[in-house]
């Protein structure tokens, strides 16, 4: 995506303030001049010395002479930005290209570039441009990389004029600015039995299908290539058209992943604090779930989806996958904790919702809130990922020693159905997956669960 725009490098004509506007923009050396020429016009005038008087003349002259004159250039110096990407994991580096060209039909003096960047992106790049010819071009480059998620506005351009002299230098901002989102990383997943069928289908509507009489056949209109062994001869005679009956459509597997953004159950901050891990967590498993065919869906402890997001969720598959995976992982990048401290709107929203699997991304639990998570427990599958403030506040020298009040709620989760993995600080969420995976097999196992 790019940015640019066309911005007057001095005025055209005088503004109102245009004369203090150059006055302002007098460096060290020429306030130092001026300073001087009006100093020496004192001593001159106590003193009597006329020759004096003519060197502070001439030294207060020459910065208020420069300054005049760069005002007044008449020279236009358009800018354009090219943001090769536009989104980028946390960690990830995109490069900024700037153009700039001179449409003026005089040539530039010596021209200073610098583009406003927030300061976690790194330093604000600024570039020396030397003599632009009528209709010339220079194009410079440069990097910026963040570990934290988020929305970083690039630009806009300044341009700065100075003259020969370096006596003065003006200042003229361009309108158009980019956004670089940094977007959570995503870690790959392997397929895990405990996520359903390889691409993301049950076959629970196709027993039924199999299981529905002649007359439960639901036949739509003909349509050229389709094979005529399909057609409903008893449909095709009660509405005069070829009726044909309609392919069996297998039911797409459903997941919700819940995202704990509770600021009270998270302590620390910083790329490598529990809630980023969380919210890194929450982004592979939603990517990984929608390029195997699921249906997913986005919920927080406030009970708020993602914007533009179905009943039903984003549908997995194709172009709509991508798409879908795009617009969650824009919403990761800017989510922050919220005020609340229980998940009582998180289970609401769950308990009007459609069956499927549940894979919840949780903080530190109390007693009434681990009560709550266990009513969540769902027919289709229920993982938690529960990060333990203890564990990833403590010294990395220290073994991880978790609380027994924190066991005590993981098993009262256990107990309740769900599959249950403590994450210690600086745990891979591969490995912790592939940990879920077996224990839900296990489980599946013991209990007598179908699988499909």
């Amino acid at each position: 995506m790019s940015a640019g725009g066309t911005e007057r490098a001095a005025g055209e004509r005088p503004e109102a303030g245009g004369i203090r506007t150059a006055l302002a923009g007098l460096t060290t050396r020429g306030r130092s001049f001026l300073a001087a020429g009006i100093a020496a016009a004192i001593c001159a005038y106590v003193l009597g010395q006329s020759e004096l008087l003519r060197v502070g003349l001439l030294l207060a002259a020459l910065p208020l002479t420069c300054a005049t004159v760069l005002y007044r250039t008449r020279y236009r110096v358009s800018g354009t930005r090219a943001l090769s990407p536009a989104r980028v994991p946390a960690g990830g580096e995109a490069r900024v290209r700037l153009r700039m060209d001179n449409v003026s039909r005089l040539p530039t003096g010596l021209l200073m570039l610098q583009d406003r960047v927030p300061y976690v992106l790194g330093p604000r790049p600024r570039f020396v441009l030397d003599r632009m010819e009528p209709g010339g071009r220079r194009e410079v480059s440069y990097r910026v990389r963040s570990d934290l998620r988020g929305r970083y506005p690039l630009g806009p351009l300044q341009l700065r004029l100075t003259d020969p002299f370096g006596m003065c230098e003006l200042t003229r901002s361009f309108a158009e600015s980019d956004t670089l989102t940094v977007i959570p990383r995503v870690t790959p997943l392997t397929p895990a039995r405990f996520a359903g069928e390889a691409r993301g289908y049950g076959d629970g509507h196709r027993r039924a299908l199999a299981l529905a009489g002649e007359d439960d056949v639901i036949p739509r209109g003909y349509r050229y290539g389709d094979d005529l062994r399909r057609v409903h001869w008893r449909s095709t005679a009660r509405y005069g058209e070829l009726m044909v009956r309609r392919e069996e459509q297998p039911r797409r597997a459903r997941c919700t992943v819940l995202l704990d953004t509770r600021g009270c159950a998270y302590e620390g901050a910083g790329p490598d604090s529990a809630f980023e891990w969380a919210v890194s967590g929450a982004a592979s498993t939603l990517v990984h779930l929608l390029e195997r065919g699921f249906s997913v869906r986005l919920l927080t402890d406030t009970g708020s989806a993602v914007p533009g997001e179905s009943a039903d969720g984003f549908a997995g598959g194709g172009q709509e996958a991508a798409d879908a995976a795009g617009l969650i992982l824009d919403t990761l990048a800017v989510i922050d904790h919220s005020g609340g401290e229980d998940l009582s709107r998180a289970h609401d929203a769950l308990r009007g919702g459609a069956e499927g699997l549940l894979i919840a991304f949780l903080g530190d639990l109390d007693e009434e809130q681990a009560t709550t998570v266990a009513g969540m427990s769902r027919r289709g599958g229920a993982v938690a990922f529960v990060l333990d403030p203890a564990v990833w506040t403590r010294d990395p020298a220290e073994p991880p020693r978790p609380e027994a009040a924190h066991t005590d709620r993981l098993h009262l989760l256990r107990d309740a159905g769900w599959t249950v993995v403590g994450v210690p600080r600086g745990a891979a969420l591969d490995e912790l997956w592939d940990r879920a995976d077996r224990e839900r097999s296990g489980l599946a196992a013991a209990t007598g669960e179908v699988r499909a």
